[in-house]
């Protein structure tokens, strides 16, 4: 399917370029007009009507709304690449963004939060981080003020789209590979939070897994924490076979515990943090493209402000073992 992309890239014009034209938009020469909509005719290419409205801005401005994990500077790897994905196709599309944190509305009321987004023109959200704790954005959700569109969260409505991998899926993948690559038979599993939703998803992976193989399954909640899986690792390692964790900053800490112990234990993560690469060890992870998550969710929303239903967009994960080579530029 030819895309914007493509009319932009043969005419030798910019992707913003390409939408002005498509819109009418007066300051833009007749002689690069010319030029672009020939290329149209030439590629065949459909203007997607939502692309359109989002270029033209008739649908609003849309915010990001981001929690941050301040207990440590490592996770805030993930958050630039969503940050990168939104701003990166809200400019092709000519859509205008803002960036808020949850630490800003997290003492507001519903209405006060509800009132602060419309005071900025905010028609759509894009929710990174959901827990099970934001009260205020599960009843921004279920009011349908706004259009939505949340990451790594179940909530679909007629307002509300969920993107995500399959968590539940990849969980199995990447432990399935690496205990039967070990020839493993108990495991040691550091989970995440408590009220996080990718947690649960994770948990329920590795428990099938571990009932299904007729596997010997420890879980021990790890917080998403460094400093804790190394704590968990050091206590029960020396008596399970392998360590499975629900993200590489536990499995970074595992790792480092299995080492400063003299032992060897397989570790595999989850997530495809760069960070991953500089442990000096290689482990199985989910490498999970956070940029094209972000990219998807910017789409979904445009599709929600074009007044169709929420629905649930599943997106790819692969399985890697991040070496320092492949990081280093």
């Amino acid at each position: 399917m030819v895309s914007i992309k493509d009319v932009a890239k043969e005419a030798g014009v910019a992707i913003s370029t390409v939408s002005k034209v498509l819109n009418n938009y007066p300051n833009v020469s007749e002689k690069t007009r010319k030029k672009v909509m020939d290329v149209v005719d030439q590629l065949g290419f459909v203007p997607n009507a939502m692309a359109a409205s989002l270029s033209s801005k008739k649908t609003g401005r849309v915010a990001l709304l981001i929690r941050l994990n301040l207990s440590t500077q490592a996770s805030d790897e993930i958050s630039m690449q969503y940050i990168t994905g939104a701003v990166q196709r809200a400019k092709e599309l000519q859509l205008d963004v803002i960036t808020v944190f949850t630490s800003m509305i997290e003492d507001m009321t519903a209405a006060e939060v509800t009132n602060y987004f419309e005071s900025q023109g905010i028609k759509g959200i894009i929710v990174y981080g959901m827990t099970t704790r934001d009260k205020i954005v599960k009843k921004l959700i279920d009011s349908g003020n706004f259009k939505m569109v949340v990451i790594d969260a179940p909530m679909v409505n007629r307002t509300t789209s969920s993107v995500s991998i399959d968590h539940k899926k990849a969980q199995i993948d990447i432990a399935r590979k690496t205990i039967q690559e070990n020839k493993c038979k108990k495991i040691l599993y550091i989970a995440g939070e408590d009220d996080g939703y990718v947690t649960a998803e994770r948990l329920e992976g590795i428990r099938e897994l571990c009932a299904e193989e007729k596997l010997k399954l420890t879980v021990r909640k790890g917080h998403f924490s460094e400093l804790r899986a190394r704590e968990i690792t050091m206590r029960y390692a020396k008596s399970n076979d392998c360590v499975v964790c629900a993200s590489d900053l536990m499995a970074i800490g595992a790792m480092k515990a299995l080492i400063d112990m003299d032992i060897f234990r397989p570790v595999c993560g989850f997530d495809g943090i760069i960070l991953m690469g500089y442990v000096g060890k290689q482990m199985n992870t989910v490498r999970q493209d956070f940029v094209k998550i972000s990219e998807e969710a910017v789409e979904e929303l445009g599709r929600l402000m074009q007044g169709q239903e929420g629905r649930r967009v599943l997106m790819p994960h692969t399985l890697v073992r991040i070496r320092y080579e492949d990081i280093i530029i």
